[in-house]
């Protein structure tokens, strides 16, 4: 039997989602490495570690709903994060405190748009997905948009005040 190659809008737009969310897991990663010695870092791992958890449960919703992975979309959420690394930032070699607000908004954007794809979840679940889980997920989405809010206007400040 020869293998479909065109997929649905569901499975297409919940690997769109991982595909995100790898590159979300990459950045908050490196966000926490470069920040390991301020007050940052350990907000960012924690942070890096609940979305990767959160990457997990998309993985295992996918798998609920029978949603095969596309590998190929998963390493380019993976690349595109690595090749934002190359954006401009008005220095030539060091890095730009400009470049921390602008990711922390790129977080922060990442993490509303899982908060979507939790909340359609939750619509199209009709006995197929534990919506209890779905809200819980969409609660710790809520609150980590708040903490990257926060963590957003405090590195602005500093960095736009100085």
């Amino acid at each position: 039997m020869a293998r479909s190659t065109t997929s649905s809008p569901l499975q297409i737009y919940l690997n769109d989602h991982l595909a995100g969310a790898s590159g979300g897991v990459e950045l908050l990663r490196r966000a926490a490495r470069v920040h390991r010695e301020d007050g940052m870092g350990p907000e960012l791992s924690e942070l890096a570690r609940e979305v990767s958890e959160d990457r997990a449960a998309l993985v295992q919703i996918m798998k609920d709903l029978g949603v095969p992975i596309r590998r190929h979309k998963v390493a380019l959420g993976w690349l595109g994060e690595k090749v934002g690394r190359l954006k401009p930032n008005g220095r030539l070699i060091a890095r730009s405190p400009v470049s921390d607000v602008l990711e922390i908004e790129l977080m922060r954007l990442g993490v509303e748009g899982k908060a979507s794809c939790w909340r359609t979840l939750r619509v199209l679940a009709d006995g197929k997905l534990d919506s209890t889980r779905l809200n819980s997920l969409i609660q710790r989405a809520a609150q980590q948009a708040e903490r990257l809010e926060k963590l957003r206007m405090s590195t602005a400040a500093d960095v736009f005040t100085t």
